[in-house]
This record gives C-alpha cells, sequence and structure tokens, in this order.
C-alpha cells in the first residue's frame, strides 16, 4: 500500500448516464488508504455504477475517479495494483483452481517464477491450500467465495473491491468470509458493497449512503450512527427517572417509549469516546433501581440507512 496517499479513492463530481437515467448525478467521497469503506444504498441507488468507475469498468460522463493517484481509466497501470471480486464471478469449470489462480497471476504480471508461489500464498491465505488440484466446477459455493477472495488478494493489491462477498452463503460460511475479510484490513484498501448492513456495520470503517444515483451521507461508521451521540437502552421497568437523567450535564435530550421500553439518550458528542456518558447514565439508572436489559451505541446502521433513503 502506498503510505504517502492520504486516499487511496476519489470520486470528484461523478456523473453517469444511461440513456435518459441518470444513474449518478455529481458523487464525491473519498477513501483513505488502508480502510474498510462501505457502499450502501437500496437498489437503484447507484453503488453498483460506482462500484464499475472506481473498477475502470465503466468511465464517468463528467468528473473524474482517481485511484492510487492515477485516473481509474489507466486499468494498465493500475492492474496489478486494484483487484475485483464482482457478486456473481464465475470460476472456470475446467481448470482446477491452482491454473486459474497461475493464470491470473500471470495475467496480473506477476513473472512466471513467481506466479505458483503467489497462487499458493494466497488460496492458503483464505484456507484453501488443499484445494489446489480440485477443478473449480467440484467446488462448493463457500468454497467457490473463497477462491474469489484468494483471486482478489492475489499479489497483494492495493485496493480490493469485493461486490457482496457473502450474498447466497450460509451463516456459517458468512461469518468464516467476514473473518477473513476482517484479516486484510489495514494490510490495504477494502471497498465493499453489499445489501448486508450489519455485516458492513461490523466491518467497515468508514461508508457512504446513496441515494437516486446522490450521495446522501457519508463518513466514518461512528458519525453515521451517531455513535458518539446517543445511546439506547432497553429496561425491564415501566418507570424511568427522566427528570435525573436530563439533568445530568452534557445531555440535550431524553426520551423513554413506555410501550417498547426503550430509553433514548442524546448528547454532546465528546471528543474522545462516549464510555463516560454511558457510566453516568447508567449510573442513575441503577440507583432508581431500573433493571436493564440491553444497551446500544448511537441508531445503527440499518436505521440511520431507512431514514435516509426512500
Amino acid at each position: 500500500m502506498t503510505e504517502s496517499l492520504a486516499y487511496a479513492v476519489s470520486l470528484r463530481g461523478i456523473t453517469k448516464r444511461f440513456g435518459p437515467t441518470t444513474a449518478l448525478n455529481d458523487v464525491s467521497f473519498d477513501i483513505e488508504s488502508g480502510a474498510c469503506f462501505g457502499l450502501i444504498g437500496p437498489n437503484g441507488a447507484g453503488k453498483t455504477t460506482a462500484f464499475s468507475i472506481v473498477a475502470g469498468f465503466l468511465h464517468p460522463d463528467e468528473g473524474m475517479a482517481v485511484v492510487l493517484d492515477h485516473d481509474a481509466r489507466a486499468t494498465d497501470v493500475l492492474k496489478a495494483r486494484l483487484s475485483v471480486l464482482p457478486q456473481d464471478a464465475l470460476l472456470p469449470s475446467h481448470e482446477t483452481v491452482g491454473e486459474f489462480l497461475v493464470h491470473l497471476a500471470r495475467l496480473q504480471g506477476i513473472p512466471a517464477g513467481k506466479a505458483e508461489h503467489e497462487a499458493r500464498v494466497a488460496l492458503k491465505d483464505v484456507d484453501g491450500a488443499d484445494w489446489w488440484t480440485r477443478r473449480c466446477g467440484k467446488l462448493s459455493h463457500g468454497m467457490m467465495k473463497r477462491v474469489g477472495l484468494a483471486q482478489a488478494f492475489l499479489g497483494n493489491p492495493e485496493v480490493v473491491l469485493l461486490d457482496e462477498p457473502t450474498a447466497g452463503l450460509d451463516p456459517k460460511i458468512a461469518f468464516e468470509i467476514r473473518t477473513l475479510i476482517k484479516k486484510r484490513k489495514g494490510a490495504c484498501t477494502l471497498i465493499i458493497s453489499s445489501h448486508n448492513l450489519h455485516e458492513l456495520e461490523e466491518i467497515c470503517d468508514a461508508a457512504a449512503i446513496m441515494d437516486h444515483g446522490h450521495v446522501v451521507a457519508s463518513g466514518s461508521m461512528e458519525e453515521l450512527t451517531a455513535a458518539a451521540k446517543e445511546i439506547r437502552i432497553l429496561v425491564a421497568s415501566s418507570a424511568v427517572p427522566m427528570d435525573k437523567l436530563r439533568a445530568i450535564p452534557g445531555i440535550t435530550r431524553a426520551d423513554f417509549d413506555k410501550h417498547d421500553r426503550i430509553l433514548s439518550v442524546y448528547f454532546e458528542e465528546f471528543p474522545g469516546e462516549a464510555e463516560e456518558m454511558i457510566a453516568q447514565v447508567l449510573y442513575v439508572l441503577l440507583q432508581d433501581n431500573v433493571r436493564i436489559s440491553g444497551l446500544s451505541k448511537g441508531k445503527g446502521l440499518e436505521r440511520r440507512v431507512m431514514e435516509l433513503t426512500d
């Protein structure tokens, strides 16, 4: 990864039209080098188009996508530095896993003498070392996803784009794929497009929320979910000392939904973490013998996206 670059990817005023349809309208955002960044939005939001422009598959009508200080259209320059795992990537059924990965390594410009070594390392990194001689057509869906990840991480690219990396997988395999992705955090810049918001909230450092071709919000995951400014507490009591809570310095608002027994507390953003405020709120509740069933910071990404998109 090129440490001198503040941003691995920058979209600057990107507009993309398909006939009368404007898929992206003046879209701009930056992705810091080494970050894990999510592209979020409902179907038709424009995230697949943005993903494809960063990958160099599509060219914008207006604006520019910059990847590692190069125009994203410079695919020859970026081919060994950027990799893509499309959602429905197909593997050649007649080739063995080893043949497939070595072939891709050679296409990336890895010398023949190193191609097999790099392919074996990538396959080992996804816990698939034993599949070297298996034909791709004989792999399970979960195994194919792992081989796809090995292909995406082959040669240690600086930017890796993953489109719906856990779509269609059972929970156990999806968890394993997320674990493999997390292991790459910090080693490269990861861009993930997914409908699985809980997954993105767990994995990503930052994200852009898109709707109807526009970026409606972008920033760190903490900023998007208001994790440093809100807490929600599920209580098992019907009475909550609201006056005492509202008297805590820094609290701007406190609401209690008696039906769902959810206490929502809003406070001024602290320069550090919100744990100090959480401790004060819990102290007041426990002093009044309010039984607590659960606590969460912020709104959660799913709720935030629902608020911002149609």
